[in-house]
């Protein structure tokens, strides 16, 4: 499996990713880059699991709150949005 995190700065705009093949590692980069660029409504960040040809997103941050992929708005300790 892969985990990818794309960062956009805006929905339609051109994205930023990484990737990786540790989802603990993707987890952190993905909480870091809300932390450092969430706060502009504008800011999509994406993070999608890679396996067989397959894509899954995992959680997403948009609008400046998690959206979708956890439960209860919740993404490992994020709240569900974040001021700034």
């Amino acid at each position: 499996m892969t985990y990818r995190v794309s960062l956009q700065f805006r929905a339609d705009g051109p994205a930023v990713t990484g990737e990786w093949a540790d989802e603990t590692t993707a987890r952190r980069i993905w909480r870091d880059w809300v932390g450092l660029y969430g706060s502009d409504d504008s800011v999509v960040i994406r993070l999608v699991e890679e396996s067989d040809g397959q894509e899954q997103e995992l959680t997403a941050w948009k609008h400046g709150q998690v959206a979708g992929g956890e439960p209860n708005g919740s993404a490992h300790g994020l709240p569900g949005h974040i001021c700034g």
